[in-house]
């Protein structure tokens, strides 16, 4: 049985989480790295830890796609809880749009940037990693997280130019696959481009993939699929990416 860590799941939003922890511990997955987004899911994803402790870890962030109205109160949440943390997170930046949307203001692109340095901050403060969302501002994310000179960041769900990918794994950052590597295209390039050495396995469930809703367990269809892209052995990939989460959660 392979026993792989989901470094990413937004288990505040799954309706049925008892059902989804208990068939990802049947399945031999070994830890969730539980994130947030806002205050509520802040407050939630600690009741969860608390309640499945050595199982599940928080990370506390604000993402920037939900920064309200109370962002400074999250922020003052977050640093004041991180103690009790494994990472900042999810934090980030996000200029990504639809075709047909328009751009993201200056003023909502300012407030995301501000929003995701002081989390960067929090971060650097109390020696914790940070998980960085990225989605159509890698570039941005990336050097704002070296200018706070940030030890240990995760790009999540990468997507960006294999340049930066590059940059950002020289400066020892790490990278992490989701199910999205089965058919995503630039996501597929940038994990055969990260070494073994520097990836970890996600989910972020409850995303969907292909109409069907993610849970905890499908970090095993992410590590069957990167097995597959990098054409090596699974037991491999569970056990070095397993490892890379270990050390960079500092996980027992």
């Amino acid at each position: 049985m392979y026993r792989p860590i989901d470094t990413h799941a937004h288990l505040s939003e799954l309706g049925n989480l008892e059902t989804s922890l208990q068939q990802a511990l049947n399945a031999g997955v070994c830890a969730i790295v539980a994130v947030s987004a806002d205050m509520e899911s802040s407050e939630r994803t600690l009741r969860i830890a608390e309640k499945h402790p050595g199982y599940v870890y928080p990370a506390l962030g604000l993402h920037p796609t939900e920064i309200g109205e109370d962002y400074q109160d999250c922020l003052v949440f977050v640093d004041e809880r991180i103690k009790h943390c494994v990472a900042v997170g999810e934090a980030g930046l996000d200029f990504w749009r639809r075709k047909g949307d328009p751009d993201k203001s200056e003023a909502e692109r300012q407030l995301q940037i501000y929003v995701y340095t002081e989390q960067l901050e929090i971060a650097r403060r109390h020696g914790k990693p940070v998980l960085i969302h990225g989605r159509g501002a890698w570039e941005t994310a990336y050097t704002l997280a070296d200018r706070v000179d940030i030890a240990k960041a995760l790009f999540h769900w990468y997507t960006g130019s294999i340049e930066l990918l590059k940059a950002l794994l020289d400066k020892g950052y790490l990278v992490s696959a989701t199910p999205a590597v089965e058919y995503s295209k630039a996501h597929r390039q940038a994990i055969k481009e990260t070494p073994l050495e520097q990836l970890v396995l996600e989910t972020d469930c409850p995303v969907v993939y292909r109409g069907v809703p993610s849970a905890p367990v499908d970090v095993l269809r992410t590590l069957r699929a990167v097995a597959e892209l990098k054409g090596i052995r699974k037991e491999e990939v569970a056990e070095k990416t397993t490892r890379n989460a270990q050390k960079f959660f500092n996980l027992p």
